[in-house]
């Protein structure tokens, strides 16, 4: 480090201070909900109306109510005017029953009850626009995370600049407490960041040079310097905010079909209301028909059912790129999984070491990394890693030929190694014993030699993600069939497929076999999950019903799929299936609650059990009750300035 470096950190820190760091909760003060004040005003003025009309305060004329009339106009307007908008849209909605029912109320000189129930309506409005404005809320409080500012370091000076000003490349800080603006590569600092709003994470992670980092990432410790890799929408975070914006504009099938069940209802409610007439021409059961049946909490409920569900999946790291998606997976019955990527890491790493008799373990390793020193070998460069992470000695070789498809022969000294496959020992005449061979099942054998004497193998195989048995074993408590499809090796498929406890499993698949399969199953009438992470699983993800690539997989999976897994993490799968059908049935326990109390109310008012006030009453109450039972899935915001250090417990080690 030279000598001036220390206070250019110092004066980017000052400089990141100012425009990284988390605002205080009351900066957010705009976003809760706010009475109209033309609202406001009629709920007042249409209770005091029926107060009055009660008490009779002012009476001029004997058949008609002034002030009942007038309040009826006032309050009713926005009902009046929104079902007249729906007669020219020839929609069928509850505007209109609740507009007959009031103008027949007040028509036979029931003001009163025209006044109570046009004041339910008119509080029940502000109630649900306070519960979906707390959904749009949650998506602007994504939109304003990210800070608009950063400060750079360009040209060996210091500045500050807008987001949007900011380039691939770009030098950032981000000072403790600040917001990490863009993906990208920690240069230089030691941190630890909060990450639970892109990965779900819920501990702090540590940043330390090279280490990626996310935007919206919440700096805890320590400054850090970060080279810029992805910007704006681009950014985890983006995708996040373009997979929820995307979500609200979509319409779902089941939130189509609840706008269908609320107009069926309207014209169940007007036959009844009829018929009711008919047989019985008492004005007052007819209009508690009317009034009593309505579907606006499943109108309003299933819409912010569908946004709070899909809000909770990104805050775990899991994309739902649209309503249709998070209802065909709260149907899934079957998941078929990739294993290179998904299952597994998808990067070799050393399992085992087999020294032969009188060979020591160190020995094996310090051979095969002087040999594989060089190499480009994605098995050769998993044991230079090993190696280097033991602290055992590394000597550069004097010379290194590689041969494809068998492996290195490299000299130092005196000596002789060979490192590479059993092909490599036979063209060598190396005698390998069949009791080692008997030992290296399911993984890639290594084996080295110097001198053309054996001393020993190294086992070498990919990682199985430490969530993923969990995740299966979660999966099949939810009754759910796994199926394992990959085109590795049958052996290692075997042995990870034993190792999580998967019975179906097939493997040696090319990427046309894997689509076929996929497609078979969903002709087959299941339906189907896909989960890969790779250009070979693209076409299995497009045939499923619900296609989940990876995080950390290729551009071609991320595309393909419906969902996408930013933390690469198995076990925000299954979270997030659990959301979905969790969503499935908080709407369909809405459905069934709106027809059955619809339909009694209806039969209990057309026998003159219910009088228009109790009707408004369980109208109003009800929808209520469905709106706040779909609220119950948005997700929490946040708005408490996070922790600027780690527990202690992580600074410790």
């Amino acid at each position: 480090m030279s000598s001036d470096e220390p206070k250019v950190a110092s004066a980017l820190a000052d400089a990141a201070q100012k425009r990284t760091t988390v605002p205080d909760a009351h900066e957010h003060d705009d976003q809760k909900h706010v009475f109209d004040r033309w609202e406001a005003a009629r709920i007042v003025f249409v209770g005091l109306a029926a107060i009055a009309v009660w008490f009779r305060v002012w009476e001029p004329f004997a058949t008609i109510s002034v002030l009942g009339v007038a309040g009826v106009l006032v309050g009713g307007w926005p009902i009046f005017r929104e079902a007249a908008e729906n007669i020219f849209a020839r929609r069928m909605t509850m505007e209109l029953s609740m507009s007959i029912a009031l103008i027949a109320a007040a028509a036979i000189g029931e003001f009163f009850t025209a006044l109570i129930i046009t004041l339910f309506v008119l509080i029940a409005e502000v109630l649900e626009g306070m519960t979906v404005t707390r959904g749009r809320t949650a998506i602007r409080d994504l939109l304003d995370f990210l800070p608009r500012s950063a400060t750079v370091r360009r040209g060996g000076s210091i500045a500050e600049v807008d987001a949007s000003e900011l380039a691939v490349g770009d030098a950032i800080l981000v000072n403790p407490g600040g917001r990490v603006p863009v993906d990208g590569v920690v240069l230089s600092g030691h941190s630890f960041l909060d990450q639970s709003r892109i990965t779900g994470e819920s501990m702090p992670v540590e940043a330390t040079a090279g280490a990626p980092v996310y935007a919206g990432s919440i700096n805890q410790s320590g400054a850090i310097e970060i080279r810029a890799e992805r910007l704006g929408r681009d950014t985890s975070y983006g995708k996040i905010i373009d997979a929820v914006e995307q979500s609200e504009r979509s319409r779902a099938p089941v939130q189509r079909l609840a706008d269908q069940l609320a107009g069926y209802l309207v014209y169940f409610a007007l036959a009844a209301a009829v018929l009711t007439w008919l047989i019985t021409r008492d004005m007052r059961s007819t209009i508690s028909v009317i009034i009593v049946a309505g579907a606006c909490g499943i109108a309003a409920g299933t819409p912010l059912a569908i946004l709070g569900a899909i809000g909770r999946a990104a805050r775990l790291g899991a994309i739902i790129k649209g309503g249709l998606y998070l209802e065909t997976l709260g149907q899934v019955d079957t998941v078929v999984v990739d294993k290179t990527g998904t299952l597994t890491f998808g990067r070799p790493e050393v399992q085992h070491v087999f020294p032969l008799e009188g060979i020591q373990p160190e020995e094996v390793l310090e051979a095969a990394a002087t040999a594989e020193i060089r190499s480009e070998h994605p098995l050769g460069q998993a044991i230079v890693a090993y190696v280097k992470a033991q602290g055992l000695t590394i000597v550069e070789p004097d010379h290194f030929a590689y041969t494809p498809g068998r492996g290195i022969a490299a000299t130092l000294a005196n000596a002789r190694l060979l490192v590479g496959n059993r092909a490599l020992m036979t063209d060598h005449h190396v005698d390998v014993p069949a009791s080692l061979t008997a030992r290296l099942v399911a993984v890639s054998e290594v084996y080295v030699a110097r001198n053309g004497q054996l001393l020993g193998a190294i086992a070498v195989a990919d990682t199985v993600r430490p969530e993923a048995r969990a995740a299966v074993d979660a999966l099949a408590a939810l009754g759910l069939r796994t199926i394992l499809l990959t085109g590795d090796a049958q052996p290692v498929t075997k042995s990870v497929a034993a190792h999580l406890g998967i019975a179906e499993y097939e493997a040696d698949l090319l990427p046309e076999d894997k689509h076929r399969k996929v497609a078979a199953l969903v002709a087959a009438g299941r339906i189907v999950a896909m989960l890969g992470d790779g250009i070979n699983d693209a076409p299995a993800l497009t045939a499923a019903n619900v296609g989940v690539a990876m995080g950390s997989g290729t551009d071609v999976a991320r595309e393909s799929a419906d969902m996408v897994l930013l933390g690469n993490d198995l076990s925000r799968f299954v979270d997030t299936l659990v959301i979905a059908r969790r969503t499935r049935n908080i709407i369909w326990f809405n459905f069934g609650g709106t027809i059955v109390v619809d339909v009694i109310g209806v039969v209990l008012a057309s026998l003159g059990l219910l009088n228009p006030l109790a009707a408004a009453f369980i109208h109003v109450a009800s929808e209520m009750a469905y709106i706040l039972n779909s609220a119950r899935l948005l997700p929490s915001i946040d708005r408490q300035r996070p922790a600027t250090h780690p527990p202690v417990a992580l600074l410790e080690h």
